[in-house]
């Protein structure tokens, strides 16, 4: 252990990958999940982590302008350099310790593509960091790992390893930069090392500097590394599982994310899109609601759409939140289902809410503001008795993540709310057993809703539970 430190603390993003074992065209850091390029779930946790001063990213060659505009869009303020990266590991990160100077500081080098790791992970290396000089990031085994050995008619098994010493690397891996620099000089001073190069930095720190102790610090099983086409699917299903978190705003942010500003809601008659326009009120903000009984605007009819828009932007100026929250509810087998009800749901569930996305960006775009579309969990997974509503709810979060690419160059952001159980929806062909035993508050989602609506998020699926 040495004498605390309490230096700058620098986030090196290590991006340079091609995505070779991606089968891809584009690096893999690049490929969208849940909305969004993996390496902008990355970036998300490093610029918005307290105690991380300054990101520097290595890019894979010819990209860094694709790198340098999702910073630019993401407002990412801690990242100083975008650099080209090496033609391996090794080399990207050396010119990213080249690239900080000479004064002392503490760096965390991490994959791109582990877009999971999560804040408590960073604060406990940075922690250790003040101890010691060197530190990684693993977790236990769970697998038996043998040593192989050649044999006369292939390998065979040489040795099992106690299972229990075993731990399996992930990263960030942390160092103090002039420990880390000299264990670098030395590897590219050996003549050898180009033929064996170290899989990773602490690889190079045991071979050249083995009398610097690692210290470890524990991992997370979810911190996984996207490597293989088959990562991208189990990560995407993560993203989704997890959900995001809303931002909680207090009412100071609220007054001024919406004093001044119009927001205009459809299915605003009752539920949440009620209380969500009472709510924005309060705070200062111009309101208008529109619903089958406010207004007569149903949002199936595109022309009852555009004409709603167009009158609130004549009357006030601008729009510069749109939030859709009109719904139909449909419990029961799909066979029984009349036609009538069938095309009811499905224009009011899905052709809304892209009849309400089309008519929006233009408005939107003016302000740099917000569309949130409203779902609900019965995305993640298709239930008996109801497949209308499950199969529409995964259409409009599809809807969401590909419109906030869409937009993302003229600034509007959009996000998608999927409360688990809400009274959001007018019932269609209703059933006396619907298998709702609770619903959650419409306020509570109104407040969500309006967190998110201000939010910097974009390409977010923000889920709402009930708590058991």
């Amino acid at each position: 252990m040495i004498a605390e430190s309490r230096l700058r603390t620098v986030g090196v993003v290590l991006a340079g990958g091609i995505g070779q074992r991606m089968g891809l065209n584009t690096p893999k850091q690049l490929l969208k999940i849940a909305g969004r390029t993996i390496i902008e779930h990355t970036l998300d946790t490093f610029d918005g982590h307290p105690e991380i001063n300054e990101v520097v990213v290595l890019m894979a060659p010819g990209f860094v302008d694709e790198a340098a505009e999702l910073v630019r869009r993401n407002g990412y303020t801690k990242v100083s350099k975008i650099l080209e990266g090496g033609a391996s590991r090794t080399e990207s990160t050396w010119r990213a310790l080249q690239s900080l100077g000479e004064q002392e500081c503490d760096v965390l080098l991490h994959d791109a593509v582990r877009p999971f790791v999560e804040p408590r992970v960073i604060s406990e290396c940075v922690a250790a960091l003040r101890h010691h000089e060197a530190v990684d990031v693993v977790i236990p085994s769970s697998d038996t790992v043998l040593v192989a050995a050649p044999g006369p008619h292939g390998d065979i098994v040489h040795e099992i390893p106690d299972r229990s010493l075993l731990r399996r690397g992930q990263t960030p891996q942390c160092f103090r930069l002039s420990v880390i620099r000299e264990a670098y000089r030395r590897a590219f001073a050996d003549p050898g090392f180009g033929a064996r190069p170290a899989t990773d930095d602490c690889g190079v720190m045991v071979r050249y500097l083995p009398d610097v102790p690692i210290h470890l610090v524990a991992g997370s099983e979810q911190n996984m590394k996207v490597t293989h086409p088959i990562d991208a699917f189990i990560a995407d299903g993560l993203f989704r599982l997890r959900g995001r978190a809303a931002p909680a705003l207090t009412d100071d942010e609220c007054r001024r994310g919406l004093d001044g500003r119009t927001l205009v809601v459809f299915g605003g008659g009752h539920g949440v899109g009620a209380e969500l326009a009472d709510l924005a009120k309060g705070y200062g903000a111009t309101v208008r609601s529109f619903s089958r009984s406010r207004g007569g605007v149903r949002v199936e009819d595109a022309g009852a759409v555009d004409d709603a828009l167009a009158h609130v932007h004549a009357e006030t100026g601008r729009i510069d939140h749109v939030v859709n929250a009109a719904s139909a509810l449909h419990v029961g087998r799909l066979a029984d289902t009349g036609q009538t009800a069938l095309a009811e749901i499905v224009a009011v569930n899905y052709l809304g809410p892209v009849n309400i996305a089309r008519a929006s960006l233009g408005y939107l775009a003016e302000t740099r503001g917000r569309l949130l579309l409203c779902a609900s969990s019965s995305d993640v997974r298709g239930r008996a008795g109801r497949s209308l509503n499950s199969s529409t709810a995964a259409a409009v979060v599809n809807l969401a993540e590909a419109l906030a690419d869409e937009w993302a160059p003229q600034g509007v952001r959009v996000n998608c709310l999927n409360p688990e159980r809400a009274v959001t929806a007018t019932p269609v062909a209703p059933s006396a057993d619907s298998g709702v035993t609770g619903t959650i508050p419409p306020e509570a989602v109104a407040r969500t809703s309006l967190d998110v609506l201000l939010s910097d998020l974009t390409g977010q699926v923000v889920d709402i539970r009930l708590r058991r």
